[in-house]
C-alpha cells in the first residue's frame, strides 16, 4: 500500500491527530498543488485542481493537527470530488 492509499486510510477515519501536513501531501497526491495566485489572509492557504477546483485549508498554529471540523470538511469535499 502507498502512501497516497494510507493517507486516504487514515483521512477516512477521522483521526485527531490528522496533520496538516499530512493533508497536504494527500492533496499533492490527488492532483492539487499550492497556489500563490490568490492572496490569502494570514495562515489560510489554498489548494488548486484544474480538473476539481479549490480547496482553502487553515493552516494551524502553534499545533500541527487540522481541527475535527477542517478533518470532516476535507473528506467531504474529497467525497463529492470522488477522489477518495
Amino acid at each position: 500500500m502507498g502512501q497516497k492509499e494510507k493517507l486516504i486510510q487514515r483521512l477516512k477515519s477521522k483521526p485527531k491527530d490528522f496533520t496538516y501536513d499530512e493533508a497536504a501531501a494527500l492533496l499533492e497526491h490527488l492532483g492539487y498543488t499550492l497556489s500563490n495566485k490568490v492572496r490569502t489572509s494570514g495562515s489560510r492557504v489554498m489548494f488548486e485542481s484544474e480538473e476539481h477546483g479549490s480547496i482553502l485549508l487553515h493552516k494551524p498554529h502553534p499545533q500541527k493537527e487540522l481541527k475535527t471540523y477542517q478533518i470532516k470538511q476535507l473528506t467531504e469535499i474529497l467525497e463529492q470530488e470522488e477522489l477518495i
